[in-house]
């Protein structure tokens, strides 16, 4: 593990804080009657009460199904069907829920919260041809986003169930990813050029809003995957798979109040996920390194000059503030397990938790002192031969509390939804899914 000194780098930290579609109304195959069961242990009933929402897919063209969870009941109150095959699942911080379907334009739509039915769940249809692969959600009514890479543009529509067209905006060809908040000027969308893998990419900024213009155009690396944007709309980060093309992957970091390209950052080999650590203004940058080699966990400085403890720092200007000196360092590179897929960062900067989808365990990163301090390992399971397998983790959510925050984890072998407590690090309950994991999501 490599790193520099977090005293010398680390600042004292503020608290950051188509028209052409088709639209119908549907209830989602028969009502499905909630199953609720505790599963023991229950959690403290002073915690407060979050909610998660795990999609599974039963495969053989089957309904794909909506687990409601308490998060620290550590217990399922309500279950919903989509349709089949669902792909993605995105979950706004007022529960509103949007679930994305292979080789489908169907978009299902719900809020996810106790008492979920099927008759709830509305379907929309998008244009045919249009691929969508990822939604942005925002928040409540406000725009949402829908990438579609088979038709090279974005949908932009208005938040609900079901949501509403507003418009639709051409973009580069491939795109992959819409990154943005809901109170951000813009958002941008991530797109791969006409060769992925060898054209620089391209972040597409979408004026956010009601007035969903295009503004700019910004060059970013090869072939971008991810980003994340700062809470308080500062700054994004894109994550480029190829870097520049020839070495490590890059993270190419946006003004976004200035709406322009402002550095690139060098990480390691094939970054695919990221997380912020607001509370530090850190972000931990997860690269997936080979299919033969681990991957790592690059902890980088993101401060702003308005987020340093400077007396009378009077070039600091706080409505548009520049980068702080060492804004960009990689602090530390932390070995992490094989083939991770995602890195989930308690908002309390405990820990970081690192899903390793090839040897089925989640590496724990203490955020503190920044090197791994345990590798929890999740049941195995029998693939179609009878043979034992690893997990094949598939998505990771974590959320903090008191006294313990919790790590929610599915596979897309598994048709179980994994619960860990955060302040022993141990698998704490297993929730049925009734079919293989896609994702969870925890709204907050």
């Amino acid at each position: 593990m490599f790193s520099v000194p977090r005293q010398v780098i680390r600042a004292s930290a503020l608290s950051m804080g188509s028209v052409a579609a088709v639209f119908f109304l549907a209830g989602c195959g028969n009502n499905y009657r909630p199953v609720v069961s505790a599963i023991n242990p229950v959690g403290p009933s002073s915690q407060p009460t979050v909610y998660a929402t795990a999609l599974s897919d039963p495969g053989n063209g089957k309904s794909g199904l909506i687990t409601v969870v308490d998060v620290f009941g550590e217990t399922n109150i309500a279950n919903a069907y989509v349709a089949p095959a669902p792909s993605y699942l995105a979950v706004d911080p007022l529960g509103q829920s949007y679930v994305l379907h292979s080789n489908s334009v169907l978009v299902d739509s719900f809020t996810s919260a106790s008492g979920l039915m099927t008759n709830m769940v509305r379907q929309s249809s998008l244009v045919a041809g249009a691929a969508p692969t990822q939604i942005n959600p925002t928040s409540g009514t406000s725009a949402i986003y829908i990438t579609e890479p088979g038709l090279s543009r974005v949908s932009v529509l208005t938040g609900g169930a079901p949501p509403t067209a507003r418009q639709d905006l051409p973009v580069p060809a491939n795109p992959v990813y819409t990154v943005g908040l809901s109170t951000s000027p813009r958002v941008y969308t991530l797109s791969q050029g006409s060769t992925p893998g060898t054209t620089l990419g391209t972040a597409t900024a979408i004026e956010n809003g009601t007035n969903n213009v295009i503004s700019a155009s910004i060059p970013v690396g090869v072939s971008p995957i991810y980003g994340i944007m700062t809470a308080d709309s500062r700054r994004a980060f894109v994550l480029n798979t190829k870097g520049n093309g020839t070495g490590n992957g890059t993270v190419s970091v946006i003004n976004v109040q200035g709406n322009v390209l402002d550095r690139t950052i060098d990480v390691g080999v094939n970054p695919i996920w990221a997380d912020l650590a607001p509370a530090v203004n850190e972000i931990a940058v997860l690269n997936a390194g080979t299919a033969t080699t681990p991957g790592t966990l690059s902890i980088i400085n993101v401060a702003l000059c308005s987020q340093i403890a400077l007396g009378g720092n009077t070039a600091c200007d706080p409505t548009n503030p520049t980068d702080a000196v060492n804004f960009g360092t990689v602090l530390a590179t932390v070995p992490v397990g094989l083939g991770p897929i995602q890195v989930a960062v308690l908002q309390d900067l405990s820990k970081a938790y690192v899903a390793n989808a090839t040897d089925g365990t989640i590496t724990v990163v203490n955020m503190n002192s920044m090197v791994a301090t345990k590798t929890i390992t999740l049941p195995r399971q029998t693939d179609a031969q009878g043979n034992s397998v690893a997990a094949a983790l598939n998505w990771i959510g974590a959320v903090a509390g008191n006294p313990t925050g919790k790590v929610l984890v599915t596979a897309s072998n598994s048709q179980n939804l994994y619960i860990i407590r955060t302040d022993t690090d141990v698998l704490s309950a297993t929730v049925p899914l009734q079919g293989n994991g896609v994702s969870v999501r925890i709204a907050q």
